[in-house]
């Protein structure tokens, strides 16, 4: 939003947990700033984890732990921007492609392709803030060659189209100035876009205002899923939207006060397929923000191209709420769509902002056994990657 509150957060310490660590319930405890202190790298299935957050485990290595490439702004790795190390990586993978990524930000435009599965990007930072991969386009930011604007999709920072995509203890961020370019009025600015099934998210800090994390698929046919564990998310206006199916689970989603004392904004806009019962589930999260009570909404429901079959689907349970959120959770849509037509819920949340109203559905105990991240993530393939090895 504004260049001084954007340096700012940049150096605000993100929830990085230790892969192994058994979440529980929990609140923000007595002082706690918009993100927990970083742990050290974690184990994964291949073994014990490297301190640069490589393997150590066996695998084609040897077991030495090594990636298979390394970026480094200095000129010391293998590349100097991220995106090399994504265009050198083998088309086609079957196995995890390891891309470590040392400390320094990364002032690029990323773009996982569709044919290059299994790639796997890790910052050898202590905290993921200290590996920032930003860009600054907003939909409204003309393209240099004319041709007219980005638009949302074309605002990304990052965009993943390749399955089975994991990003790790790291920041992804748009940095687009909405005060230094009041001539632009289409302010979307979208961090990460992702159209690709089973992505992991460990850790990670996706940083922006409106639109921050675009979780889509690659068709309205198509279910896309997407998991965040100890994530960091930050936005003011539908900075969680799309249609895909994604669990957050121990994160923090963090609302940015837009200066007004009615209305500062909206966490998600889901536009979940009809026909798909799982559109966002947030669990053992954390919702926080230094803007007034009850000036913040938990959603509203996106209709793209006012779709009909586009009914929003977010569930928020065993969480934490902050008192940015009133009595009236939800709100409607531009274009007559009420949040009363979609599948909006919460269950056993607590905090100041956690009130039990006429206008808060609630699940009962027995309707809540149904949403959990095992029924989200599922599928066909039993994808389950929340599972501690």
């Amino acid at each position: 939003m504004h260049a001084r509150r954007r340096t700012r957060l940049l150096a605000i310490p993100v929830a990085v947990a230790v892969l192994g660590l058994v979440l529980g319930a929990f609140a923000p405890t007595a002082g706690a700033t918009a993100g927990a202190p970083a742990t050290t790298a974690a184990p994964d299935a291949t073994g014990e984890a490297a301190p640069d957050g490589t393997r150590t485990g066996p695998g084609r290595h040897g077991g030495h732990g090594r990636p298979d490439a390394t970026v480094s702004a200095d000129g010391r790795g293998d590349f100097t921007s991220v995106q090399a190390a994504i265009d050198a990586a083998p088309a086609g993978a079957t196995e995890p492609w390891v891309i470590a990524v040392r400390p320094g930000e990364y002032r690029e435009l990323v773009k996982v392709p569709a044919t290059k599965p299994f790639l796997t990007l890790v910052g050898t930072g202590r905290t993921a803030q200290d590996v920032v991969i930003a860009y600054d386009n907003a939909n409204g930011t003309p393209k240099p060659d004319g041709t007219g604007t980005y638009g949302t999709s074309g605002s990304a920072s990052v965009t993943v189209d390749g399955a089975d995509f994991t990003a790790r203890n790291l920041t992804f961020a748009n940095l687009f100035d909405e005060a230094a370019h009041p001539e632009i009025t289409n302010r979307q600015a979208v961090a990460v876009l992702t159209r690709a099934d089973r992505l992991v998210f460990d850790g990670v800090r996706f940083l922006g205002n409106q639109d921050t994390l675009y979780v889509n698929s690659a068709s309205a046919a198509v279910v896309a899923r997407a998991y965040f564990r100890d994530c960091y998310v930050e936005g003011d206006v539908d900075f969680v939207f799309g249609r895909a199916t994604a669990v957050f689970e121990g994160c923090e989603i963090r609302s940015l006060t837009r200066g007004s004392a009615t209305n500062n904004g909206y966490v998600t806009a889901p536009s979940t397929m009809m026909a798909n019962p799982y559109g966002f589930l947030f669990t053992r999260c954390r919702f926080t923000s230094d803007a007034p009570a009850g000036t913040v909404f938990l959603g509203r429901p996106w209709h793209p191209s006012n779709d009909p079959d586009a009914i929003g689907q977010v569930l928020v349970r065993d969480s934490w709420i902050g008192a940015h959120v009133g009595a009236t959770a939800w709100s409607d849509f531009s274009g007559g769509w009420s949040w009363r037509d979609a599948r909006f819920a919460e269950h056993h949340n607590r905090g100041p902002g956690a009130l039990v109203t006429p206008d808060r559905p609630q699940l009962t105990r027995a309707e809540a056994a149904a949403f959990t991240p095992r029924t989200y993530l599922a599928g066909d393939d039993g994808w389950a990657p929340f599972r501690r090895s």
